[in-house]
């Protein structure tokens, strides 16, 4: 898979991109050979790619991670304001590992990691429709026809979603706990969807992705996938609209 050189260099842990990018422009990077030019792109798994003409470490090497990401964190590698980022919790994973997709700020659950560009790539791409189940809590009165709204396509920030899957799991004193299902990614989309459905999210947290549950992973604490689980993702990503693992039993939040 070919990336652009700054993300390979950054994604062998040797520095942030911007970095990357300056010692592409001091000359300092080469590519079998060659002087490497900015933006230049190339393959970490076939090309030699030097620094100060010493081979990159790490390169070639591959993490694939799950991190329960608790509330109040960034899905990010850093952040100019200074709020928290996954990246924090997953420092000691051995390798610069990058988010697929996104959990925002205030939502927590399931979320891959990883320094693969392509497997990332084939995860998040909208043409591969790997489904995402999400567990909420919300606050509203009429749950059956915001049900009902919730399963209909919606138009959202000029997008029409497709059909989610959606249940009741429990009621609430003010409101119910609901699963959702979505094939896409959009940026707060169940939370979109629930203000169309005229319910406010007070708890949001994805327990499955295509073929990966969550399971009983405690909030901001990882694991390395097992290479059948990376298998079976990157075949859920190859079949559109594959409908993703059951979730371990549904506990209280």
């Amino acid at each position: 898979m070919r990336e652009r050189l700054q993300k390979i260099i950054a994604a062998s842990g040797l520095c942030s991109r911007r970095d990357a990018e300056r010692l592409i422009t001091a000359g300092r990077v080469r590519v079998n050979g060659e002087p490497a030019a900015l933006g230049q792109a190339a393959d970490a798994g076939r090309d030699r790619i030097t620094l100060d003409d010493r081979p990159l470490r790490g390169s070639a090497r591959r993490t694939y991670i799950m991190l329960n990401k608790p509330r109040a964190y960034l899905s990010s590698v850093s952040d100019d304001r200074g709020r928290r980022t996954v990246s924090e919790l997953t420092a000691d994973a051995g390798a610069r590992l990058y988010p697929v997709g996104r959990l925002d700020y205030n939502s927590e659950g399931l979320l891959i990691m990883t320094n693969d560009g392509a497997f990332a790539q084939l995860l998040t791409h909208p043409s591969h429709e790997i489904g995402k189940v999400y567990e909420l809590r919300v606050r509203g009165g009429d749950i059956p026809r915001a049900l009902a709204v919730l399963r209909a396509p919606l138009e959202i920030d000029g997008y029409r979603t497709r059909p989610a899957k959606a249940r009741l799991l429990s009621r609430t004193e003010d409101g119910a706990r609901l699963s959702v299902t979505i094939y896409e990614g959009r940026n707060r989309q169940i939370r979109k969807m629930c203000a169309q459905a005229g319910l406010t999210v007070l708890r949001l947290r994805r327990v499955a992705e295509g073929s990966l549950a969550l399971g009983a992973l405690p909030s901001g604490k990882w694991r390395y996938l097992e290479p059948a689980e990376i298998d079976s993702l990157q075949k859920c990503a190859k079949k559109p609209g594959s409908f993703p693992a059951e979730a371990a039993e549904m506990r209280e939040f």
